[in-house]
């Protein structure tokens, strides 16, 4: 601990003794936290399965090379249907998230005491649970098909959306907004005139950046039998066709690159 001794016989310390051994005492706490949860997470490891997993990898690896290119053409379906489950998907999120965000943004809801509240349940409740999950539920509701996975989307997307653009929204200048109710504009015409040209942008990015996730999310619904390319990753699985697995990989890393150019080119074109 530096010690600094003054003229005037008085000494400076960098903290006193009594907060030094608080950040001990909290440093121990934190290392002790950490041991337990490490005792908890491996209290049911097999170790000699660990041992033993860089042999299996490495077996694993041999069998799923090379990819079975033959296979591309049972692919190409299923892609287009993961595409569509993500653009429909993405597009119902967004249809649902616009008056949801404007309910829950403070500076264009109509109550805050009613209808925010609601508005922001909607966006935690949509945000709490994984497209996955949407996907299972919808699945044991509606059944198997694109339709689940459609919808599981959008679900996923209307918590993720709104919660950006409500933040946007309560951004905004208010002066504008000040100026456009000075000449007697309704409320209509106020987020119209006033709010929707300064969140426009801030939208339009969202709404990309959410298809590029979406894009992402909806190669593995099909695991759960929501559609899309997951169907034929869960095919090759069943029947442990490594080399049609690796194709199905290959397809997925190609779709997702492209995917994230295009977001990129067009968030880069609007901002």
């Amino acid at each position: 601990m530096p010690v600094i001794v003054r003229g005037n016989g008085k000494t400076w310390q960098k903290r006193a003794s009594a907060r030094q051994w608080s950040i001990w005492f909290g440093w121990l706490l934190l290392a002790a936290l950490t041991v337990y949860c490490w005792q908890v997470m491996t209290k049911d490891t097999i170790w000699a399965f660990v041992q033993d997993a860089p042999r299996q990898a490495a077996d694993l690896a041999s069998r799923m090379v090379p990819p079975r290119w033959s296979y591309i053409d049972k692919l190409l379906w299923p892609l287009w249907d993961t595409i569509n489950i993500a653009t429909l998907g993405t597009l119902l999120g967004i249809l649902f998230a616009v008056p949801v965000a404007f309910m829950a943004a403070r500076n264009t809801t109509p109550s805050r005491t009613l209808v925010r509240p609601v508005a922001l349940f909607i966006i935690v409740a949509s945000r709490s649970i994984n497209s996955l999950i949407w996907a299972l539920l919808l699945v044991a509701v509606i059944g198997p098909g694109v339709l689940a996975g459609i919808l599981a989307i959008g679900f996923r997307s209307i918590g993720f959306v709104a919660k950006l653009l409500y933040e946007a929204i309560e951004e905004i200048d208010e002066t504008q907004v000040e100026a456009i109710s000075a000449t007697g504009a309704s409320r209509a015409q106020i987020i119209d005139y006033a709010i929707v040209p300064q969140v426009l942008p801030a939208f339009c990015g969202i709404s990309v950046f959410r298809w590029d996730i979406n894009i992402r999310e909806s190669t593995i619904l099909g695991l759960v039998g929501a559609g899309g390319i997951g169907l034929q990753l869960q095919a090759s699985l069943n029947v442990l066709a490594w080399p049609q697995v690796t194709l199905i990989f290959l397809v997925i890393l190609a779709t997702v690159f492209v995917s994230e150019w295009v977001s990129a080119k067009v968030r880069q074109a609007i901002i």
